[in-house]
């Protein structure tokens, strides 16, 4: 080929990519979460398999360390949407904070008592005068535990001895037999009981559906950036329910430092129990259940108004993806 083709022809190639639209890039989007936690997992599977990026989103995640700052970097802009427990976003709503909550992530009251293996327990009443090894408060699973109580005439100050410790760190002091008995979240859960401990009651099988976390946003959120992200969120739960190995395999990746056996047995039990949600909606119900714990703790007032707080249109949207 002689040169003056060659020009010509890098020349019409030039030309054609001058006159090619340039590809637009992803829409930038920040959310903050409560902590890196295995009732996140929808965030995660959402991310690692591309679903956001299919929304045309560049999706950051930040890590804020507690439920309270990921809910103030919405409500002060630096994020537009936080996961956590949609108690916080109701208490800051009530006080007038401009919040609402967009679309479920974990839909199941995840916490579970656990007893030491030779621990004798047919209803909850055995744990009279027991040690207990709980979260600090406030955390839903050392709330939820105070409720039970409370439903079966007991007291949480008179009745129990609480020991009260930072969320993650239950396993130790139990199996340290420093309590027979421990309210605890996943992993925590399949952390003791590859060690010989025994599940002996579930909330999720007890409350059923219950609003347990979900995504934040501000009433002013851009509708699309919102709609896009509810949309990652639901391809992200659709996944989770059809296959189950692939989701095991993105939780292990996520906590590397957890023993793969136990990520794979807390992730099956949490699939298994109906905590991961089938799909982003949040029923009036499953609100109203989460809700009562709350008020019933004195944490919450009243109710709040389901058609105003939970934002539909973004999650009846999302239902009717093909």
């Amino acid at each position: 080929m002689s040169l003056l083709k060659r020009i010509a022809g890098v020349t019409a190639l030039v030309s054609v990519l001058l006159a090619a639209p340039a590809q637009a890039e992803n829409q930038k989007v920040t959310l903050s979460q409560a902590f890196q936690s295995m009732l996140y997992l929808p965030l995660y599977v959402a991310i690692d398999e591309g679903f956001f990026a299919q929304q045309g989103l560049d999706l950051t995640k930040e890590t804020a360390g507690a439920p309270t700052v990921a809910l103030s970097a919405v409500i002060s802009g630096s994020a537009q949407f936080s996961i956590h427990g949609p108690e916080w976003t109701a208490i800051a709503a009530s006080k007038g904070a401009p919040v609402g909550i967009v679309a479920n992530v974990v839909n199941g009251a995840a916490v579970w008592i656990a007893t030491a293996p030779d621990f004798k327990f047919d209803s909850i009443k055995d744990i009279r005068g027991q040690k207990v090894v709980t979260g600090l408060m406030p955390t839903t699973s050392t709330s939820l535990f105070m409720k039970l109580l409370k439903e079966n005439g007991m007291d949480a100050k008179s009745d129990v001895e609480m020991i009260q410790v930072a969320i993650g760190s239950e396993p130790g002091p139990f199996l340290a037999k420093q309590a027979n008995v421990a309210v605890m979240y996943e992993p925590g859960l399949d952390q003791v009981v590859a060690k010989g401990m025994k599940v002996v009651f579930g909330f999720p099988k007890a409350y059923g559906p219950y609003a347990f976390s979900a995504v934040t946003a501000r009433n002013d959120v851009d509708p699309d950036l919102a709609q896009r992200v509810v949309n990652g969120m639901e391809m992200a739960m659709r996944f989770m329910a059809k296959n189950e190995a692939k989701t095991v395999e993105i939780a292990k990746k996520e906590f590397p430092t957890l023993d793969p056996a136990v990520v794979e047995a807390a992730v099956k039990r949490m699939l298994a129990e109906g905590v991961y949600p089938p799909s982003v909606d949040i029923t009036p119900e499953a609100l109203k259940v989460a809700m009562d714990t709350q008020i019933a703790l004195g944490n919450l007032a009243t109710q709040p108004d389901y058609k105003s707080f939970v934002v539909k249109k973004y999650i009846d949207q999302a239902l009717t993806m093909k």
